[in-house]
């Protein structure tokens, strides 16, 4: 059996939904491992769009059991609304879906703390999405927080809602002078929810153990290796791991279980939200790839930041995630450049700035013809290949996989990982 790691290699938005979906056809089991609601995965499926959120993107194949493990945190509202559009579609849900006990649940306080915390820091805010998974990290590491077995007991998660709103709504009135919330109104609005819910919630790591046996299993994060709480562009980062080891402490799963990490890089870069970004085109040509690569977020609708490759970046990801090979994705957004350049090296960031000094880049020919759709290697355009060919000796690590559209069928394999 093969069991493979999926990451993103810089800051998110590389397209692992779909790779992760292409992947699943030759798995039993998907597992995503971390953060929240704040991560989106667009799926183009027969021309039809499901952007997921919290459910693995194995969902979208009857044969493939989806898990949550115990590192995601949870929005019942959130999660609701995906299972409503899920079943919508005539995607089968039971069965096949499978959430950690161990979960955090994200709080109506939660959120206001999240939004509230922003708007305090005005022009020095991260660029958070507002959802409230900073602020149940926070809960988790503080012991305070609420897990989804809590809600099995009311009375109990009730006692327990109590203490930790309480908290909550002290800094929401004292510090933030922002309003109450209820402690009743949280439960009459999260427990219809949980009921319905309630059956896909279990002990997640004896079924991962199982299918480890039986088949290939896939193990999906959420955002990008530079947005790891530990090993990001701190503070600008998301509040979790994002990284291999996030894996390990967000599924219960040992690192001897992962055979192959397949890094997932978009042919350009781009970055949500504020932070660095040493390789950015704050330009008319940055605006120009935004707008062919339909560059907006799936979750929050923020239009993403577009740049050149960086290769420091994907050294320091293969170098954090033990990655194998690449995913190149999104390599046709490029099909109409004259030239297109590799960020290679730069000096120190300034984090009150984030201006970079040194920067050096490699400059190659573009190959200007369409790229969409090709599923062959051999019929890439002489120019594309160069670049590919470049990207590999660069990071020293094979590109195993190219998309060369959305759709589900737009992709060249070039070497089979679970093999």
């Amino acid at each position: 059996m093969s069991n493979v790691l999926l990451v993103g290699t810089h800051w998110g938005d590389e397209g692992k939904g779909k790779i992760v979906d292409v992947l699943s056809e030759s798995v039993s089991g998907c597992v995503r491992f971390q953060g929240g609601h704040n991560a989106g995965h667009t799926l183009v499926i027969d021309d039809v769009k499901t952007i997921l959120h919290l459910i693995p993107s194995g969902i979208l194949r009857d044969e493939v059991k989806s898990i949550i493990g115990n590192g995601v945190v949870i929005s019942l509202e959130a999660l609701n609304k995906e299972l409503d559009d899920l079943i919508s579609k005539k995607i089968k849900i039971d069965n096949k879906l499978f959430i950690s006990e161990s979960c955090h649940v994200i709080l109506p306080t939660h959120i206001a703390l999240d939004i509230a915390r922003e708007k305090s820091l005005g022009k020095s805010s991260i660029g958070t999405t507002g959802r409230g998974i900073g602020p149940t990290y926070e809960d988790k590491v503080a012991r305070r927080g609420i897990r989804l077995i809590d809600f099995f007991n009311h009375q109990n998660l009730k006692k327990k809602l109590e203490k930790s709103m309480e908290y909550h709504n002290f800094i929401l009135t004292k510090y933030y002078k922002e309003e109450s919330i209820s402690v009743d109104d949280t439960l009459n609005t999260l427990m219809p929810i949980f009921n319905k819910i309630k059956k896909f919630i279990c002990d997640v790591i004896p079924l991962i153990l199982e299918l480890n046996n039986q088949s290939n299993i896939i193990f999906e994060g959420a955002q990008g290796a530079m947005l790891d709480v530990d090993h990001g562009t701190y503070p600008y980062v998301t509040s979790s791991n994002t990284t291999l080891s996030g894996m390990i402490s967000g599924t219960g799963i040992g690192v001897d279980k992962v055979n192959y990490s397949l890094g997932i890089t978009k042919a350009y870069t781009t970055r949500v939200g504020h932070g660095p970004f040493p390789s950015e085109l704050d330009n008319e040509l940055g605006l120009n790839i935004a707008k062919w690569g339909g560059e907006v977020g799936a979750t929050t609708g923020r239009a993403r930041r577009c740049g050149w490759l960086d290769l420091k970046i994907l050294e320091k990801s293969i170098e954090l995630n033990r990655i194998d090979g690449i995913a190149l994705t999104k390599l046709d957004v490029l099909d109409n450049l004259e030239s297109i350049k590799i960020c290679t090296s730069y000096g120190a960031i300034n984090y009150d700035t984030f201006e970079v000094d040194d920067l050096e880049y490699i400059e190659l020919e573009g190959w200007q013809s369409s790229t969409v759709g090709i599923t062959n290697m051999a019929d890439l355009p002489k120019k594309a290949i160069e670049y590919i060919k470049t990207i590999e000796e660069l990071s020293k690590r094979p590109i195993v996989m190219i998309s060369t559209g959305p759709s589900r069928n737009q992709i060249i394999s070039v070497k089979n990982i679970f093999s």
